[in-house]
């Protein structure tokens, strides 16, 4: 057997799983869409079972530095969220993309966003530098997604 045949053949059956029920055919499912804009919403949610699933569309932030792009661009990211009928406890995965980053961006993005959200039971979360983001003046952008239970 081929080396890497085998090593997929134990790693599947090695990865411990929980049973889930099946989702009955008839669950109503909706979705609403937060500040719907040009093409596309600020946030979608998506609720079914009692569980609504938030999908956060890139926030951007304006200012003269990385630092003030960041704070608004989480600013927006939580007040999204707000607008969404959840907080930030509920995100379970965020991406931060950050154009040109530069490794000492990383103490400030550090500090800002355990100033900001805190910094226990954290979502799971991406840092990325890209080359350029929609517009020139834009820095840093985040996208989340949310997961909270239907009040």
């Amino acid at each position: 057997m081929r080396p890497l045949l085998l090593l997929f053949i134990i790693s599947f059956f090695s990865c411990q799983s929980t049973p889930v029920e099946p989702t009955p055919q008839n669950t109503k499912l909706t979705k609403t869409y937060i500040d719907p804009a040009q093409g596309y919403s600020q946030a979608v949610a998506v609720e079914a079972n009692g569980i609504k699933t938030i999908y956060i569309s890139g926030q951007v932030g304006s200012g003269a530095n990385f630092e003030a792009q960041f704070r608004d661009a989480l600013s927006k990211l939580l007040k999204t969220l707000e607008n969404s009928g959840a907080t930030f406890k509920d995100v379970t995965k965020y991406n931060t993309y950050i154009v040109n980053y530069q490794p000492e961006y990383l103490d400030t993005f550090r500090r800002v966003r355990k100033e900001l959200l805190g910094d226990t039971n954290m979502p799971a979360s991406t840092l990325v530098s890209v080359q350029a983001l929609g517009l020139p003046e834009w820095g840093v952008e985040i996208e989340a997604t949310a997961v909270a239970k239907v009040e």
